[in-house]
């Protein structure tokens, strides 16, 4: 890491990938990158010096020492190809982060299918209260840190850990978290028993003297802890050594609960974010952070300062006297503890706009998705945000919107906005979901 001078970033606009630059940047490395369109992120970056390049090609690679490119990136990339060709190293996103995470003796990895970036969220409050002034890389935006990465001095280092591609098995933990298991990313994997591999690699990374966190209400993330050299510390609501007890909401969601340790109780905890989901993810940060020698005067200062993150149950505005709210939810799972958070809310109608994430998502659990959306009062489905991939031609919105009762399938944003803006009434929620770009259409209500 010490002899970089200068690295190529194909993809940089992601963001992790924008964070790893950034910190790179304030390293003293030069910094370039390409991506296919202009971003908050891109903007960002060329502001603290980056050279930024709209769309690949091989012209973009300008003798780097190194190459660092996302899963999203291709074997026919014409920048990949070329730094290959001149004998440039290249490595993965993932393996970037890896060896940036080597050098730190507290490395801390949040995984599992939901929650990572809430839960990185919640424990980066943690240390900046605790004054242990970590290095930070989260997948949102945080006021305490006024982005999405911090740079510390001293041997804490928090990230969360993609198992997209076994991303997370080029990192060196020495505390782990696992928040959840389930079927996800089926593009890549072959079904549940191969994510629970990856998940069990995961776990056998943490050394014997580190620390490992894990869910005991799940009996997926048990199983995964078979090969573990730490000695797993559980926790839960229903099992675990660590319990979240006496759990209430107020009128917004908002819950206060007591944690009991072996028993006895070790701390009250009120959050200003909401749902059940979230009682878990702190809970996971409480118990790590005992582990970790916190004390419990700043683990709970700190979980009851987190506000939440940008795109996680945000509130964007009124409309009509209707409030809307945006959510990062896009697989099952998530969108029903969305749901079950926006039930604690005094509402009428609950409209729902939903941007499906990926066509191998929402084809692997079609079922699922039309399950969960019937729950809710109305939905409007957008077309499928592709990310990383091309329409097969044999999966679309349509028919997803077709299977769900009270149900429009609209693609246009801007006839969304019109259409919500006449029927949402006050009492109303409006929530846009999914994890592309649907926010948009919440802030065209909004304004």
């Amino acid at each position: 890491m010490n002899k970089l001078t200068y690295v190529h970033f194909i993809g940089i606009g992601g963001i992790s990938m924008s964070a790893i630059a950034k910190v790179l940047i304030y390293s003293g490395v030069r910094v370039s990158g390409s991506d296919n369109a202009s971003s908050k992120s891109t903007a960002q970056l060329k502001s603290l010096g980056a050279e930024i390049y709209l769309g690949h090609s091989a012209d973009n690679i300008q003798n780097p020492d190194l190459v660092v490119y996302t899963a999203a990136i291709k074997d026919d990339n014409p920048e990949l190809q070329r730094a290959r060709e001149l004998g440039i190293e290249t490595v993965s996103r993932a393996v970037m982060l890896g060896r940036i995470m080597k050098n730190y003796k507290k490395a801390i990895s949040v995984a599992g299918t939901h929650g990572k970036t809430t839960t990185t969220s919640m424990m980066t409050y943690v240390l900046m209260k605790a004054c242990l002034d970590p290095t930070v890389m989260v997948g949102g935006e945080l006021d305490i840190i006024d982005g999405n990465f911090r740079i510390g001095k001293s041997d804490y280092f928090l990230t969360e850990s993609c198992e997209y591609c076994r991303s997370f098995l080029n990192f060196f933990p020495t505390v782990g978290i696992i928040l959840n298991v389930e079927e996800d990313h089926l593009d890549y994997y072959k079904d549940l028993d191969d994510i629970k591999t990856a998940f069990t690699d995961f776990a056998a990374l943490i050394p014997s003297d580190g620390v490992l966190v894990a869910l005991a209400d799940s009996a997926n993330v048990c199983d995964c802890l078979s090969k573990a050299k730490a000695k797993p510390i559980t926790y839960g609501i229903n099992g675990g050594e660590y319990r979240a007890q006496n759990i209430s909401f107020d009128d917004f969601g908002y819950p206060s609960f007591e944690i009991w340790k072996s028993g006895e109780k070790a701390a009250a905890l009120t959050l200003s974010v909401v749902g059940r989901h979230n009682v878990l993810n702190a809970t996971a940060v409480f118990a790590a952070s005992v582990a970790m020698g916190i004390p419990v005067d700043a683990i709970v200062e700190g979980l009851e300062g987190f506000r939440g993150t940008k795109r996680r149950f945000e509130k964007k505005g009124i409309c009509n006297g209707a409030l809307i709210i945006d959510d990062y939810a896009h697989h099952p799972t998530e969108i029903e503890a969305t749901f079950e958070s926006v039930k604690k809310i005094k509402h009428n109608t609950v409209w729902c706009i939903f941007q499906p994430h990926t066509y191998t998502r929402t084809k692997a659990l079609f079922d699922d998705f039309v399950k969960v959306l019937s729950r809710v009062d109305r939905v409007i489905v957008t077309d499928i945000y592709a990310a990383r991939e091309k329409d097969p031609g044999d999966i679309n919105s349509a028919m997803l919107s077709a299977r769900i009762p009270d149900s429009r399938y609209m693609p246009d944003f801007g006839e969304i906005a019109e259409f919500i803006k006449k029927a949402a009434q006050k009492g109303d929620i409006i929530i846009t979901m999914g994890a592309g770009n649907v926010v948009k259409i919440g802030e065209m209500i909004a304004e």
